[in-house]
């Protein structure tokens, strides 16, 4: 397989393989804000963190992901992110299914991880393109897309039907691989800038 389990360490976070060890600390994560009631994302109820655990697992096996456990600087496990929709002949990959307890949200910890991902996707497994996909009505998470650098591709309409019968109409971004060194140079001022 081109893309299989990796730990990735910068200085706010690691994004190390997800295991049914990461439960405990990823169940308080999902309780802290009760980010499974927003109707609009897919992040587990702290009850149904290990189901969420195994499901990511099942996929590993089959090779069309690699999940993730974030942790923070003092390694608590806080969130977890993927590889996903691997296409490994075409070298392509989402970064997705990507949640943090409420406590770490709008800190470096987000911006560290995905250029640890972002950076391993280019400059390692030499990826054409890496893809964000998210629901359309999700303006926090679009922003914070946008703030990569990763640009609209376009809107699939009625792509997926949601937990609650709805349907998703879906923001599909991307970066690709001439534009990662700009990407790349904007990140990290992101993480050097004062905070203020």
């Amino acid at each position: 397989m081109w893309a299989t389990p990796v730990s990735l360490t910068g200085q706010h976070c690691a994004a190390v393989p997800l295991s049914a060890a990461h439960a405990g600390e990823l169940r308080e994560a999902a309780a802290d804000g009760e980010l499974h009631r927003l109707w609009y994302t897919t992040v587990p109820a702290p009850e149904g963190v290990e189901d969420e655990i195994a499901r990511r697992l099942h996929l590993l096996e089959g090779g069309s992901m690699v999940p993730f456990a974030v942790l923070d600087a003092s390694g608590k496990a806080v969130g977890m992110t993927t590889y996903m929709n691997i296409d490994h002949p075409n070298r392509r990959l989402e970064i997705g299914s990507t949640w943090y307890r409420k406590a770490v949200q709008r800190t470096p910890l987000n911006t560290e991880c995905k250029l640890l991902l972002l950076r391993h996707a280019f400059e390692v497994l030499d990826a054409i393109a890496v893809e964000f996909r998210t629901h359309f009505i999700n303006h926090q998470s679009r922003r914070a897309i946008e703030r990569l650098g990763a640009k609209l591709d376009g809107v699939l309409r009625a792509h997926m039907i949601m937990a609650n019968g709805t349907l998703r109409d879906t923001a599909v971004y991307s970066i690709t691989a001439p534009e990662w060194p700009t990407v790349k140079v904007n990140l990290q001022w992101q993480l050097e800038k004062p905070r203020g």
